[in-house]
């Protein structure tokens, strides 16, 4: 699942939207992520280096400089990611703060934005480990 992205002929999806978009990429998906309330509970407060983080898992990923390995060894992305709750919700709430910042990144083409989502969407449906809690209504219990 972390295998990098095939090339076209434009080169990697590293090569087409480049370092700094990428950059920008990140800071506007980890805004969105601190202020989800699904997500936000996940995270640490400061989520400086969980964007460095991402930002080399992504480069790697994307058919560029492989960061991540490099600093952080193998990123066994599941089994890293097991310790935390990831329902289906939160997959799709993950997926949503990203179509949002990629909107919000004018810096990467809207082919490269969809080749992109596209990617993500299958790591996300990858890295669900939990069921999503039973919906509450009428005669479910409510804890208060």
């Amino acid at each position: 699942m972390t295998a990098p992205l095939s090339l076209t002929e434009g080169g990697s999806l590293y090569d087409r939207i480049g370092p700094e978009a990428l950059g920008l990429l990140v800071r506007r998906f980890y805004a969105r992520v601190a202020r989800d309330p699904d997500l936000a509970p996940l995270f640490p407060a400061d989520l400086t280096h969980t964007a460095e983080k991402q930002f080399a898992f992504l480069s790697g990923f994307l058919g560029g400089p492989p960061l991540y390995l490099q600093r952080y060894g193998h990123p066994r992305l599941r089994a890293r990611h097991l310790p935390f709750e990831i329902t289906p919700a939160r997959g799709r709430a993950w997926l949503a703060c990203m179509a949002a910042a990629l909107r919000e990144t004018p810096e990467i083409g809207e082919a490269e934005a969809r080749e992109l989502h596209a990617a993500l969407t299958r790591v996300a449906a990858h890295m669900v480990n939990t069921p999503d809690p039973p919906a509450s209504g009428p005669g479910s219990p409510r804890f208060d």
